[in-house]
C-alpha cells in the first residue's frame, strides 16, 4: 500500500472542499487504487477561522515553504499569478509533483511552469482548471489521445451561462440578472473577468494547448464578452432557431489553428445549446471518435474538489509505480502551427441594426454587403411601435471577418442607420 503525503496550500472554499473529500472518501480511493492519500499539511495565512472541516492536530500551518519540504505532492489553491507561481516553482524545483486549479496562472505562464516541470522531471496536474468537475483535461490527454482534434466548442463560464439562460427564459435584461447572479454568489463583485470573456479565454488557452501539443498563451486569443447581448438579440435568435451562448471556439483547419471566445448563435437542436444555468459543456470533435460531449458543473466547492482529488490519485499512482512524466501536458518547443488572425476567420454572421423606415434602405445595405462579396441568407424586418426606426436583421452566408467588419463600417455611416450594428457570429454546430 503506497502512502502519499498531500499538502494543500490555500484553505479557502476549494481547499476546504479538497480536505473534506480526502477525509470522507479516502477509504474509497484506497480500495479502488491501492493508494492512501494522507492529508499531511494545510498551509494558509488564516488557520483559525472554522472552515467546517475537522483536521488532525498539527496539520494546519502558516509555513508553506515547510509544507513543500515535508509532503510528497503539493496542491496549489491560492489562486492569482504571483505568490501561487512562486509556490509551484519551489515545489517543482524540489522534485515534488503539483496539482493546481489555477487557470489564470496556467494560461498566462504555462510555458514557464511546464518547462520547469520537465527540467525537474516532475508533473503538473490541472484537471480542476477547466470546467470544474468535468474530466475534460484527462479526456484530451489520455482518452482521446489517438485522435487528431478537429474542433472544440466550450461553454466554460457558469456565470455567463446563468445570465444568458435567465435572460432567455424570463425576458429579463442583462443588468438585473447580473445583480441577481452576484447575490447568489455566481458572479463576483467585480464580474468583468467572467462577463468580458477572459475567464473563458484562460480555459480556451489550456484546452488548445492540450488539443494541439503546443503552448499558445493568451495573446493570440480573440475575446469578447456578453454585455452587449440584448433581449432583442435573444428573441430574434430564438425566432431564427438559435440560442445565444458565450462560446470558446478552438479549430484546426489544415495547419492553421483558431482560438476565439465570443457570443455565438448556436442551433437550438445542438446539445450545447441546451446546456443551461451554471452548467458547463465541452464538445470535442476528433477524426476517429467523432463528436463527444462532456457536461457537468463547471465550478463550485465540491465539483472542483472532485477534480483535484482525481489528479491526486493520478499522482499517487505515478509515485507508486515510479512513472513520472507519464503523460506530459504538451511538447515543449517551437510552434509548428500558425494561428489564424481574427480578420481571416470564416463563419456566418448575424447583423442587427436600427434603421429609419425609409424606402430603399434594405437595398443600400444589401449593396454594401454584396460589394464585399458577402451573400445574404435571410433578412428580417420587424415593425416598431415608435415608427421612427425599425430593427433590421441580416443573416449572412460564410464570409471573411475582415470583409464583414469593413462592410459594417460603411453601413454605420449611412444616414438611415441610427445605431451601431450589433454583430454576433454563428456556429452551426
Amino acid at each position: 500500500m503506497k502512502k502519499v503525503k498531500v499538502g494543500i496550500i490555500g484553505f479557502g472554499t476549494v481547499g476546504s472542499g479538497v480536505a473534506d473529500c480526502l477525509l470522507k472518501n479516502g477509504d474509497v480511493i484506497e480500495r479502488r487504487s491501492g493508494v492512501r492519500l494522507e492529508l499531511a499539511k494545510i498551509a494558509d495565512l488564516d488557520i483559525k477561522t472554522d472552515r467546517g472541516v475537522k483536521v488532525a492536530p498539527g496539520v494546519l500551518t502558516t509555513d508553506a515553504d515547510q509544507l513543500i519540504k515535508e509532503v510528497d505532492v503539493v496542491v496549489e489553491l491560492v489562486g492569482g499569478t504571483t505568490i501561487a507561481k512562486e509556490f509551484i516553482l519551489k515545489a517543482l524545483k524540489a522534485g515534488k509533483p503539483v496539482v493546481t486549479a489555477n487557470k489564470a496562472l496556467l494560461a498566462e505562464k504555462g510555458n514557464e511552469l511546464f518547462a520547469a516541470a520537465e527540467k525537474s522531471k516532475s508533473d503538473i496536474y490541472y484537471e480542476a482548471s477547466v470546467a470544474g468537475g468535468i474530466p475534460i483535461i484527462k479526456a484530451l490527454r489520455e482518452g482521446l489521445a489517438g485522435n487528431r482534434i478537429n474542433k472544440i466548442y466550450g461553454i466554460l463560464n457558469g456565470t455567463c451561462n446563468y445570465i444568458l439562460t435567465r435572460m432567455e427564459r424570463e425576458n429579463i435584461n442583462f443588468a438585473p440578472v447580473l445583480k441577481e447572479a452576484q447575490k447568489l454568489g455566481y458572479a463576483e463583485a467585480n464580474p468583468s473577468l467572467d462577463v468580458d470573456g477572459f475567464d473563458t479565454a484562460h480555459k480556451a488557452a489550456i484546452l488548445a494547448s492540450l488539443a494541439y501539443g503546443e503552448w499558445f498563451g493568451m495573446k493570440p486569443i480573440h475575446v469578447e464578452g456578453i454585455s452587449n447581448i440584448t433581449l432583442m438579440d435573444i428573441k430574434y435568435a430564438s425566432d431564427l432557431g438559435y440560442k445565444i451562448k458565450l462560446l470558446a471556439v478552438i479549430k484546426q483547419e489544415k495547419d492553421d489553428v483558431q482560438i476565439r471566445v465570443h457570443p455565438a448563435l448556436v442551433p437550438k437542436k445542438a446539445l450545447l445549446a441546451n446546456i443551461n444555468e451554471v452548467f458547463n459543456g465541452v464538445m470535442v470533435n476528433g477524426d476517429y471518435v467523432g463528436d463527444a460531449l462532456f457536461y457537468g458543473r463547471g465550478a463550485g466547492r465540491n465539483a472542483t474538489a472532485s477534480a483535484v482529488v482525481a489528479d491526486l490519485l493520478d499522482v499517487g499512482l505515478n509515485l507508486q509505480f515510479g512513472s513520472h512524466r507519464r503523460v506530459p501536458a504538451f511538447r515543449i518547443g517551437p510552434q509548428y502551427r500558425k494561428l489564424t488572425p481574427m480578420d481571416n476567420i470564416k463563419t456566418r454572421y448575424y447583423l442587427r441594426m436600427e434603421v429609419k423606415d425609409n424606402p430603399g434602405v434594405v437595398a443600400k445595405i444589401a449593396t454594401i454587403l454584396g460589394n464585399k462579396k458577402i451573400n445574404i441568407s435571410s433578412v428580417i424586418q420587424h415593425e416598431s411601435p415608435s415608427k421612427k426606426s425599425v430593427p433590421l436583421i441580416f443573416l449572412t452566408d460564410t464570409a471573411v471577418e475582415k470583409s464583414i467588419k469593413s462592410a459594417i463600417a460603411q453601413i454605420e455611416k449611412l444616414s438611415e442607420v441610427n445605431q451601431k450594428v450589433n454583430l454576433i457570429r454563428i456556429e452551426d454546430i
